[in-house]
């Protein structure tokens, strides 16, 4: 038993010296507290460097909190990190896709003749967009079409379009994984493994076609890939072919 001037405090006579009662009102309220949010230290996992560690277990079967949620930590930290690192190359795969789009449309738009705006399909959009084959394709049949001259198209059969896209309602197809004899891509044929194929109207006066991009790794393009930027480079290709075809 202790005094101070007129107040007496009980202590129990087991209790270490310096020890607080078990029913301790500041106490009790942290615990609380920390069962009101329990995100409270794994949002803060610097105050558990703070806490005085336990063994693993004490005498009574009471648990280590440190070694516990330092344990999750760690095991929750591999996971972020490659959470973080999937969303940083997605994002930097989508801006390049992004960008060499951009540059395949300008030099669409930059051609100054029919005949350059099928050269860049043909061959210059291979490079800008980093894929193996390219083609425009109108359905013509084998006699082509006078309007377009001889130019780098390759001529399908009436009907080829629908077939290519699995019906006449599709604006695209992405082809995980196919092959060409030779009427879409013409001698860059044998390269192609994986697809993308967009609808396209040139002109009131032509037939509907396709603008087909080819990759030689199968998977290159597959149905779960988004369509915004290959079907934009669709649209401006189209636009541009109308734009020189009506000055003919």
């Amino acid at each position: 038993m202790t005094a101070s001037g007129d107040d007496v405090e009980f202590q129990d006579p087991d209790a270490e010296p310096g020890s607080k009662p078990g029913n301790d009102p500041e106490a009790e309220a942290v615990a609380q507290y920390l069962r009101d949010h329990p995100n409270f230290l794994s949002e803060r996992p610097e105050l558990l460097q703070d806490l005085t560690r336990l063994s693993r277990w004490d005498g009574e079967e009471v648990v280590d909190l440190q070694s516990v949620m330092l344990e999750r930590l760690r095991e929750e930290s591999p996971a972020l990190r490659d959470a973080a690192n999937l969303l940083i190359s997605t994002t930097r795969s989508n801006i390049l896709i992004q960008t060499r789009t951009h540059a395949g449309v300008m030099a669409l738009l930059g051609a100054d003749s029919l005949e350059r705006i099928l050269h860049v399909i043909r061959f210059d959009l291979p490079l800008l967009l980093d894929v193996d084959a390219a083609s425009l394709c109108l359905e013509t049949g084998e006699t082509g079409s006078e309007a377009l001259g001889a130019g780098e198209i390759q001529w399908l059969a009436p009907g080829s379009v629908d077939a290519l896209l699995g019906g006449a309602d599709t604006p695209f197809a992405l082809l995980e994984e196919t092959s060409d004899d030779g009427a879409v891509f013409g001698e860059t044929s044998g390269l192609v493994r994986s697809a993308a194929y967009v609808r396209i109207n040139a002109g009131d006066n032509l037939p509907v076609g396709i603008l087909a991009l080819g990759a030689r790794e199968r998977g290159a393009f597959h149905p779960g890939q988004g369509s915004d930027l290959v079907n934009f480079l669709a649209r401006v290709a189209e636009l541009c072919l109308r734009r020189w075809l009506s000055k003919g």
